[in-house]
């Protein structure tokens, strides 16, 4: 029987910048993974200097649509939109729009969400932290919608586990920066660490997953998202070997958990997703 795996995110691009190694790592095992996009990135902006162009602006909507196919074909997982509008990231002072996703009411988008559930019927789901892992307005509502369904998933089948990402740590840019540095790499994740914002959450990590064989993939997903992915982006500028030596996995918080799961012991920090779920769970 097989396992499954839901990741709720804002917009396409989030899965291969966020997580994406986890996920390619879980399809490859045989593990069934959806991604659902709870908005098509119309708002966003063409973040790579090649590709910002009128024509490409233009049909922005579109080009986004088929970068997230793309990507979703490398990483090898399912893909779903949820159908809304992004909200885009409006200056001090100014209306988010009156379309927008972060406008919808919670109740609305999560019966959507829920839909998915109860179709896909997801043993753990994976989605951001309160804080949204930056104040975007999309990432804060699709946290409140992602928690919202799990925690009423609206029919018979009730996901096991929700977990938050800890995505770019204050820790893991600390150690990356401490590695570079001390062989004599240049690093510009000083430069971060110098200015890391008030807001950010050092969230507690309860499970480490070791998906360092899935970087490149993860790399290759965040490429064929071209408009968002600024060759010239500190996404890239780290060396792939010494992230694998250094900090090999991607790590999660768990946030809920139902009564059937397993919990570990105290102080023990997970490497599976799937710990502590029953075996006859993938049955379901």
């Amino acid at each position: 029987m097989t396992l499954r795996l839901m990741a709720v995110h804002a917009h396409p691009d989030d899965e291969s910048s966020k997580g994406a190694a986890t996920l390619a790592g879980y399809a490859a095992r045989g593990v069934d993974v959806l991604v659902v996009t709870c908005t098509g990135g119309e708002r966003g902006d063409v973040l790579n200097p090649a590709l910002d162009r009128p024509e490409v602006r233009a049909d922005l909507p579109g080009i986004r649509r088929r970068e997230m196919a793309a990507a979703a074909g490398i990483l090898g997982v399912g893909h779903r939109f949820l159908g809304y509008r992004d909200s885009g990231l409006p200056g001090p002072g100014k209306e988010l729009p009156p379309d927008c996703f972060a406008r919808v009411p919670v109740a609305e988008a999560a019966a959507r969400l829920r839909e998915v559930v109860q179709e896909f019927r997801p043993h753990v789901v994976v989605t951001y932290d309160p804080s949204g892992g930056y104040p975007h307005p999309d990432h804060i509502r699709t946290h409140e919608v992602a928690v919202a369904a799990f925690d009423d998933p609206g029919g018979p089948w009730e996901p096991l586990k929700l977990y938050y990402q800890v995505a770019f740590s204050k820790r893991w840019f600390e150690t990356l920066h401490a590695a570079m540095t001390s062989r004599g790499i240049e690093s510009g994740m000083g430069e971060v660490l110098d200015g890391w914002p008030d807001w950010a959450p050092e969230l507690p990590v309860t499970t480490r997953v070791e998906c360092a064989d899935w970087f490149d993939v993860r790399d290759r997903a965040f490429r064929a998202h071209a408009t968002q992915a600024d060759p010239a982006n500190p996404f890239f500028a780290h060396p792939r070997d010494l992230e694998r030596e250094v900090w090999p996995t991607e790590d999660y918080s768990l946030a809920r958990v139902r009564p059937a799961v397993t919990a570990p012991a105290d102080g023990r920090v997970e490497d599976d997703l799937f710990a502590g779920i029953p075996a006859d769970a993938s049955a379901g």
